[in-house]
């Protein structure tokens, strides 16, 4: 039996919770959780407890985003034809079927790829880019994956793929030489927030292409669900941005969620609002489930 190792968090500084105390009219046992949070001004716990889109980051902060917004577009452009790319586990495939129905949207010469779990393994494929290659396709987005595929990448250039990586992974000694990389967790990217998921890194490619089109926030404000649910299963840390991200996507799954994911809760049995712990628990296992049993394609 696993033994139990209970860490008390020390009680924040006394003068600290009392003030903040009295100025949010709380007690101050509310107070100590705020402050052992590192919630320390009435400002925080405002921004804590009422989560706004507006405090989402610009996405053009991240590094190398406008490369790849300009390389979107021209694809587009010119007709070329897109290869989504994602992992087969949850953050992969709700990050896959975000930006392939969001380019369908736009667009009809895209399609995606998810690797066989048991054929190709984790990550970027030989197996995958040649599957591009054979197809026709002159652009590949990976999501969830590709910060340390340096080889494969190096591959897909000899022939003749443009590839966007969009990772939140750690990075390995060597960056990929791609035509841009996506990941807030490289060196020499100042987005301020580092705990995105794959999924929360392809919505912020989506935002700003849409920001340079013209298409309305409220346009993909829809997709917040898929980011919701890659959130809480890839248990990336619910603060910051993510708790806004989790948010307004699970107000979303609640109240006009995808015909897919809607079925996923009927299946799950969920009659009452649907919780992080939820998700965690009842969607994210049966996503999973495709990748284990046939093809992650399936959960997309």
């Amino acid at each position: 039996m696993m033994e139990k190792n209970w860490v008390i968090k020390e009680r924040g500084e006394g003068a600290v919770v009392r003030q903040l105390a009295g100025a949010l009219g709380v007690s101050e046992s509310l107070a100590n959780l705020m402050v052992q949070r590192n919630i320390t001004s009435p400002v925080e716990a405002h921004t804590f407890f009422n989560p706004s889109l507006e405090y989402l980051h610009d996405p053009f902060m991240m590094k190398d985003m406008n490369i790849a917004v300009d390389r979107l577009s021209t694809a587009i452009k010119k007709n070329e034809k897109i290869l989504v790319y994602g992992d087969y586990d949850v953050d992969g495939t709700t990050a896959v079927a975000l930006v392939y129905s969001f380019l369908k949207e736009q667009y009809s010469n895209v399609e995606f790829y998810i690797p066989d779990r048991y054929k190709e393994g984790y990550g970027v494929s030989f197996q995958g880019i040649d599957f591009a290659a054979n197809n026709n396709c002159r652009l590949i987005i990976t999501l969830d994956c590709g910060i340390k595929a340096v080889e494969k990448i190096k591959y897909a250039r000899s022939k003749g793929l443009d590839v966007i990586v969009c990772d939140h992974h750690y990075p390995g000694d060597e960056i990929p030489k791609a035509l841009a990389v996506l990941d807030p967790k490289q060196p020499g990217c100042s987005y301020p927030y580092k705990e995105l998921s794959g999924c929360g890194v392809g919505f912020k490619l989506v935002h700003a292409y849409s920001k340079i089109q013209g298409i309305p926030f409220s346009s993909i404000a829809s997709y917040l669900d898929l980011v919701a649910v890659s959130i809480a299963s890839d248990i990336v840390p619910i603060t910051g941005e993510n708790r806004v991200l989790a948010y307004f996507g699970l107000k979303q799954l609640n109240e006009s969620p995808r015909t897919g994911l809607k079925e996923i809760i009927r299946e799950a049995e969920v009659s009452r609002a649907l919780t992080v712990e939820d998700v965690v628990f009842k969607i994210g296992p049966r996503i999973n489930a495709a990748g284990r049993m046939e093809t992650g394609g399936k959960a997309v």
